[in-house]
C-alpha cells in the first residue's frame, strides 16, 4: 500500500519543484503550516485582474506535499481565482470523501488519490493549494497581504 502512495512519478515530480523560490514584489504571499507535521509553504503571486500573473513557492514538505505543490507550480500561471478555489475543494473531496480527482489543468493531482488512506497526511498535502487561494483571494481584494502562519486543511 506504501508504495502506491509514493509512486516512481509522485517521487520524480517531488524533486523538481517548478517556480521554486520568491518572487522580488508580489501582490500577496501566504505562508501556511500543518501542524501535525510541521511542513510549511510560502506562496508568492502577482495577479491580473483576478488571475495569477507570476508565482513562486518555497516548499519545506514531505514528498506528497512537495508532489501537490510541484502540479500547482506547473500550472497555476493564468488560473483564476474561481479556478483555484473549485481545484482545492475538488482536491480536499478527493482526499477526505474519495471523490474524482480535480479535471482541467490540475487533472494530474489523481496521482495522489492513495493519500485519502492516510488522513494524517492530508492537511500536508492540501498545503499548496490552500495557501494559494488564500494568496490570489487577498491579492485580488487589493493592496499587499502577507499572512503569518497558519493553520492548513
Amino acid at each position: 500500500m506504501i508504495d502506491d502512495l509514493y509512486s516512481a512519478k509522485l517521487l520524480k515530480l517531488a524533486a523538481n519543484m517548478p517556480r521554486a523560490g520568491r518572487l522580488a514584489a508580489p501582490d500577496a504571499s501566504v505562508e501556511k503550516i500543518a501542524k501535525l507535521c510541521g511542513s510549511r509553504v510560502v506562496i508568492d503571486v502577482t495577479v491580473d485582474g483576478d488571475r495569477v500573473a507570476d508565482f513562486a513557492q518555497d516548499v519545506k514538505a514531505c514528498a506528497l506535499g512537495q508532489a501537490a505543490a510541484a502540479v500547482l507550480g506547473a500550472h497555476v500561471v493564468g488560473a483564476s481565482l474561481a479556478e483555484l478555489e473549485l481545484a482545492r475543494n475538488q482536491f480536499r473531496a478527493m482526499l477526505k470523501d474519495g471523490a474524482p480527482a480535480p479535471d482541467g489543468r490540475f487533472s494530474d493531482l489523481a496521482m495522489l488519490a492513495p493519500v485519502k488512506d492516510y488522513p494524517a497526511r492530508h492537511a500536508s498535502t492540501l498545503l499548496a493549494f490552500e495557501a494559494v487561494a488564500e494568496a490570489v483571494r487577498t491579492a485580488t481584494a487589493g493592496g499587499l497581504g502577507r499572512t503569518s502562519p497558519a493553520g492548513a486543511a
